[in-house]
């Protein structure tokens, strides 16, 4: 079974493996047993499409760089993930991200000179395999139902993936992203804030300074629900702080940053 091309693989992706009839006919899906493969991530891709569910839990902020994405934090610092329990597993009641739920699938190019995209799993989530028990893959030789909905989901994602690139060049074009900077001080040690950095986020006052014919486009356009939504959703940093300095993995002050985000795919 020849791996798909991976010069560079996404966030949890460890290997690529082309869906098909042939090496998988009698291949089952089971269930993840724990969230072992999220445990040591912070921050999380994001669509726009999820920013509205996504900003009830988490602080929605952009990366840096000239190319910003959105991202989820479920920590604020690296390898830290405030969301699993201690059971392994996610938090129930909590949005879970599509960029998670799509995980091991993934739509990639087989071949670099064309742009067709094939459905793709990674073989070491070790939930993909000959089994006994499972969502079956492929009945006489032909995708069954399950295979037909991971296929759609995955070909949503990426057309999400398309509408949150069109809202960053639009925020680009508006000029109204800036470095972000988040310090908190716990009761303990009013003195010395934890500052958090290494993140894009909007800039209010530019937002509030744009020409009224521009935020009326933005309310039209629904761009300005989803700035809120990042905005509003930047009240959540210290709950997470919180939540990680009820964990006891919340840093010294001179060396909290939030930086070092992964990037989205």
């Amino acid at each position: 079974m020849a791996s798909a091309p991976q010069p560079q693989l996404p966030l949890f992706y460890k290997d690529l493996l082309p869906l098909n009839s042939r090496d998988h006919g009698d291949w089952k899906v089971g269930p993840f047993e724990n969230a072992d493969f999220l445990a040591s991530t912070h921050a999380i891709p994001l669509t726009v499409d999820e920013f509205v569910d996504a900003q009830r839990d988490y602080p929605i902020v952009f990366t840096a760089g000239d190319n910003p994405l959105p991202i989820a934090l479920m920590g604020l610092n690296e390898g830290v993930n405030t969301f699993i329990g201690d059971d392994g597993k996610l938090i129930s009641r909590v949005y879970v991200p599509a960029y998670v739920r799509r995980y091991p699938f993934i739509l990639a190019k087989l071949q670099k000179e064309s742009d067709d995209m094939s459905l793709c799993f990674d073989p070491t989530a070790g939930v993909v395999s000959k089994r006994d028990e499972g969502n079956v893959l492929f009945e006489d030789g032909n995708p069954t139902a399950y295979t037909n909905d991971v296929l759609e989901f995955c070909k949503k994602f990426e057309e999400a993936g398309q509408r949150t690139k069109a809202f960053l060049d639009e925020l680009k074009k508006l000029d109204i992203l800036m470095d972000g900077e988040i310090a908190i001080t716990r009761s303990d040690a009013p003195d010395t804030p934890f500052v958090y950095r290494g993140f894009r986020m909007v800039n209010e006052e530019k937002l509030r300074a744009l020409p009224a014919e521009t935020t009326e486009a933005l309310n039209k356009n629904g761009m300005n629900m989803l700035i809120h939504a990042h905005l509003f959703s930047m009240n959540l940093m210290r709950t997470v702080f919180e939540r990680q300095s009820a964990m006891g993995k919340v840093p010294t002050p001179t060396t909290g940053d939030s930086g070092n985000q992964p990037a989205a795919n």
